[in-house]
């Protein structure tokens, strides 16, 4: 039987969407009120789906709790109150969007579950703004 499961959970970060290779200007023009030299923040919500085949001897797919344990031990203490631009590593080369915060938070758990699992992320921005990693 083949099902999956989802896990929810929830991180306020802060961020600034800038090009360091536009003018002032460009980056004003394309990122408009993202590009706030003082940053601003959001509260995310994430959903973390897992698709594969039930285990007949525990009738789970993956135990949610250690699932949860995983999301907050790898991402929400990573990400929670952080300025992404600044203490993330792996923003320091990249604009922190929604798209490049939901697909490194994809590698992040791709790497601490096995292989045999499908993954999926959906992220919000805003209660009406989402991106989803890998998109269908």
């Amino acid at each position: 039987m083949r099902i999956s499961v989802y896990r929810k959970a929830h991180f306020n970060a802060a961020h600034r969407l800038h090009n360091h290779t536009w003018s002032d200007e460009k980056n004003q023009q394309v990122f408009g009120k993202c590009n706030n030299p003082h940053y601003h923040g959001h509260n995310y919500e994430l959903e973390v789906r897992l698709s594969g085949e039930v285990d007949p001897e525990t009738g789970y797919l993956y135990d949610l709790g250690i699932l949860s344990d995983l999301i907050k031990d790898k991402i929400e203490n990573r990400y929670d109150h952080k300025n992404l631009n600044i203490e993330l590593p792996e923003f320091k080369d990249t604009i922190p969007t929604a798209e490049h915060i939901c697909f490194e938070i994809y590698k992040i758990l791709r790497g601490n579950i096995e292989d045999k699992y499908d993954l999926g992320i959906k992220l919000w921005e805003t209660p009406r703004n989402y991106v989803e990693y890998p998109a269908i």
